[in-house]
């Protein structure tokens, strides 16, 4: 249940008709974006946006009805930031910390055509002082298409530091079983789903359909990717630029999930993420800045 109980500082950022600022689930501060071709939310809890959906179509994002909306853990589904790293670390958070954190509202705008545009920040975080010079924004835009830009700046007097980024992106499908992806074709990719570390793959000149646990992360990969889906009769088309790296997952009924998962969810939901990771990661010099952008739209599969 939503209860419109903010702070006056976040009200003042809401714009009548465009943008309004709620309590969502665990009373954690949502945006509900409203444009004349679709909806919006996002959590600042993550940065993490949770929806987007065109008018009379389906959500174009899975959520899962488990998620934990609570200080401190990650948002199941949606669009989890994974940042500064990727994957596990001894002792650390999986796929760092920018998605647990509470990032800060430094902008909301809304153009005359009615696109909405919100930028985040990421602020300092206790203990972890070897990246607070790493002055982290995300920007979302909201019309007929969402595009979400992250941008890393490296501020440090003169450290240079490695980083992965990745905008983990879970898509709503209506039954896994009827989806096709392109252009994954003629891309070797590395194999996580059964072999610890990757297996090597080569390339298929084949269409990729999705029929067992998958985990895969393309390298070196910069074009776009579409999932046809005809159950509902959509194509999403993933455009990204600054992402050398796409990764294509779903958990399927083999890996083991946490509690935060429905045993069901892999029949509606395939992840196509967009970063730079593994061999991909980037050098962030002093001075440098990073940015990965991704564009997601969609249209009748015919």
């Amino acid at each position: 249940m939503e209860i419109k109980l903010v702070p006056d500082k976040l009200r003042r950022q809401e714009i009548p008709g465009r943008i309004e600022i709620v309590s969502g689930h665990g009373r954690l501060p949502l945006l509900k974006i409203t444009t004349p071709w679709s909806a919006g939310e996002i959590y600042l809890h993550g940065a993490h946006v949770t929806g987007f959906q065109k008018n009379g179509e389906p959500p174009l994002i899975f959520l899962s009805a488990k998620s934990h909306f609570a200080a401190g853990k990650a948002i199941r589904g949606g669009v989890p930031i994974c940042f500064p790293w990727f994957g596990n670390r001894d002792s650390e958070p999986s796929h760092g910390f920018a998605r647990a954190a509470e990032w800060q509202l430094v902008n909301t705008h809304a153009a005359p055509d009615g696109t909405v545009t919100v930028t985040l920040a990421m602020p300092p975080i206790p203990g972890r002082e070897v990246w607070n010079d790493i002055r982290t924004e995300f920007t979302v835009t909201v019309a007929d298409t969402l595009t979400m830009e992250l941008v890393a700046t490296n501020d440090s007097g003169g450290k240079t530091v490695t980083i992965e980024n990745c905008l983990h992106t879970y898509f709503y499908v209506g039954d896994i079983g009827s989806v096709t992806l392109t252009g994954l074709e003629k891309a070797p990719f590395d194999d996580f789903a059964f072999v610890a570390g990757g297996a090597p793959r080569p390339a298929s000149e084949a269409s990729l359909r999705v029929t067992q646990e998958t985990n895969r992360v393309y390298p070196n990969h910069t074009a776009p990717v579409e999932i046809h889906d005809k159950k509902i009769k959509r194509i999403i088309r993933v455009e990204k630029s600054g992402s050398q790296s796409t990764v294509v997952w779903n958990p399927w009924t083999t890996q083991k999930m946490p509690e935060d998962w429905d045993a069901t969810g892999h029949l509606n939901m395939v992840c196509v993420e967009s970063g730079n990771v593994k061999q991909n990661q980037i050098l962030l010099r002093p001075g440098e800045t990073t940015a990965l952008k991704v564009v997601l739209g969609s249209g009748p599969l015919t």
